[in-house]
């Protein structure tokens, strides 16, 4: 019968051995670190930075190695506290900011500064005050875009050296004095009722100038309707006039071809003259040759009607 302490041993022996292999393996798998995307690793051995990690699988030498910081990369939003400031004209004012930056070199942030965040929140206060206090209240107001870009530009390169990129600085709100806002708000409701006043000045002095317009386009269409009325009339009477003297024409054309001759002219213009006699004029003028036909007509009507005057012949 063999003795019991030597399998005692063997079988301690072996369990030890399980034991160290459970606790190397336990290390090993403690000592593999994967990275996630967007995200860093910054590595010291013996407290000395070794190395930064990026997204991957990565193992470090167990108690000599440690991660030091975890830094994401990913861009970060600071809102800061609403900032007391003073203008060039002494005006006080609050002002809300809010930064937008990332981290670009992990070793940097790390060991660059102590509190990061608190150091860019003061830095940012000093520049707005700093930049505000060049500027008037109404520059204030309307250069949102200037102060915004100065201080992208003064706080990105100051965070430089701390692996910081400030990528952009945006003023959230602007708030004046209670006093300031009132009058700014009755310089606004001014400006209203200026603009409106003008509108409706402009919008009566275009109707005036309408309605002149019309009255003079209506008055120059009635001088050209009794202007083509006249010409039209003038040229009927003209027409008419033509139209006479055409056909007298043609009546004296008619005689002269008939052969008529003085005789004949002068008893036509008796009965013309006897005809005239029967108007309403109290002097007529006759001419000295149709007085003569009027004499030699009365004797041959005398004849005509005694026989003894006209002579033994008759």
């Amino acid at each position: 019968m063999s003795h019991p302490l030597p399998l005692l041993l063997s079988i301690g022996g072996q369990i030890t051995l399980v034991v160290i292999l459970v606790l190397v393996l336990i290390i090993l798998i403690r000592n593999v670190r994967v990275v996630p995307q967007a995200s860093t690793f910054v590595i010291e051995r013996l407290g000395t930075y070794l190395d930064t990690w990026h997204t991957g699988i990565h193992i470090k030498v167990p108690f000599i190695d440690r991660v030091a910081k975890v830094v994401s990369i990913k861009e970060r939003v600071f809102d800061f506290q609403p900032q007391a400031v003073i203008t060039k004209d002494n005006v006080t004012m609050q002002i809300d900011t809010v930064l937008f930056y990332q981290i670009t070199d992990p070793k940097l942030y790390a060991y660059g500064i102590e509190d990061p965040d608190q150091a860019i929140e003061n830095l940012s206060a000093t520049t707005l005050r700093n930049i505000i206090g060049d500027l008037e209240l109404d520059e204030t107001l309307t250069s949102r875009d200037l102060i915004n870009t100065r201080m992208r530009v003064i706080l990105d390169e100051a965070t430089d050296p701390w692996g910081i990129k400030v990528n952009r600085v945006e003023l959230k709100n602007i708030l004046p004095p209670q006093d300031i806002q009132s009058a700014m708000e009755r310089q606004m409701k001014a400006e209203r009722e200026k603009r409106e006043n003008i509108l409706r000045a402009e919008g009566e002095k275009e109707s005036a100038i309408l309605v002149a317009e019309g009255e003079k386009t209506a008055v120059i269409l009635r001088a050209d309707a009794r202007r083509e009325a006249r010409i039209r009339e003038a040229e009927g009477e003209a027409e008419a006039i033509l139209k006479v003297q055409e056909a007298t024409a043609r009546g004296l054309e008619m005689i002269r071809a008939a052969g008529a001759d003085k005789a004949v002219i002068a008893l036509r213009s008796l009965e013309a003259l006897e005809t005239v006699s029967r108007g309403q004029a109290t002097k007529i003028i006759i001419p000295s040759e149709i007085q003569n036909l009027a004499v030699l007509g009365t004797t041959l009507k005398e004849m005509a009607t005694d026989p003894a005057a006209a002579g033994p012949g008759a």
